[in-house]
């Protein structure tokens, strides 16, 4: 997919790797929108990108259903339709599930799980009657291994997953020109997982985001980040028995001790 001269909605493109993707959209020439819930983040990323394209900020909280369509509606009449949405905004709590609030759980679920859902309905319509456009949804490798003090957050991931890939298989039923990629990269270093120690490289912000949009230019269906990933997982998954996939991926790959020390990124 080519993005120059694209309208294309990043989601938590205030900071982290949506702001990346937000400056390397800008360089592809594309117009670009920033939904963030972080006003003062909105107003620093416009005033440091303004010179390189045009670019527009909403100040929203994705997890209320009605600021999406009422910020939905602003967007298609102040700038146009969307034809490339990217669903990156994302929370964790880095804790034990008996720990976890029931305002922790709703919450979690609500941006990571139900906001791109709801943000989704709100554009695909305008792409399917276009008959082009490209839905980009951040998931994680957290929705492919379980992991202690992530419990809740990879149960948004899964669904995550699960609806990501089944909206593909919908479109290539219908038979429409309106592609899905899935995204699932292992922990980045943009502070979210601050705290976090792996034997697996920590992805660095710079080249995750790169990766995330030449994957949308090649409209690629679902990848990992890093690409082992997904197939050691998998395959894993497939061949061992619960217990040897657990040493594997916790005694020998470390996977189940690196929230150990998890604080994430301070307010």
């Amino acid at each position: 997919m080519k993005l120059h001269n694209k309208i294309i909605l990043i989601t938590g493109g205030a900071s982290g790797i949506g702001r990346i993707m937000v400056r390397l959209m800008l360089e592809r020439k594309a117009k670009v929108i920033i939904w963030d819930i972080n006003q003062e983040s909105i107003n620093q990323t416009i005033t440091e990108f303004s010179n390189k394209g045009e670019l527009f900020g909403y100040h929203l909280d994705v997890s209320n259903l009605k600021q999406i369509q009422d910020t939905a509606k602003k967007v298609k009449s102040e700038i146009g339709i969307v034809d490339v949405l990217i669903n990156n905004a994302g929370i964790i709590v880095g804790k034990y599930f008996n720990e976890h609030t029931s305002s922790d759980i709703s919450k979690t679920i609500a941006i990571n799980a139900n906001a791109p859902m709801f943000i989704t309905r709100e554009f695909i319509n305008d792409m399917l009657n276009q008959n082009s456009g490209h839905i980009c949804n951040i998931a994680s490798s957290g929705g492919l291994v379980s992991n202690p003090k992530m419990s809740v957050y990879i149960a948004s991931k899964w669904s995550l997953i699960g609806w990501s890939d089944s909206l593909r298989l919908e479109m290539k039923q219908m038979d429409k020109k309106v592609n899905i990629t899935t995204i699932m990269p292992y922990y980045i270093n943009t502070g979210m997982f601050d705290g976090v120690k792996s034997k697996i490289p920590i992805l660095e912000p710079e080249s995750t985001a790169l990766t995330i949009v030449k994957a949308i230019e090649k409209n690629k269906k679902l990848i990992s980040i890093p690409g082992y990933i997904y197939r050691f997982t998998r395959l894993g998954q497939a061949v061992m028995s619960i217990n040897i996939f657990d040493w594997f991926a916790g005694d020998l790959l470390g996977i189940y001790k690196t929230m150990d020390h998890f604080t994430g990124r301070k307010k």
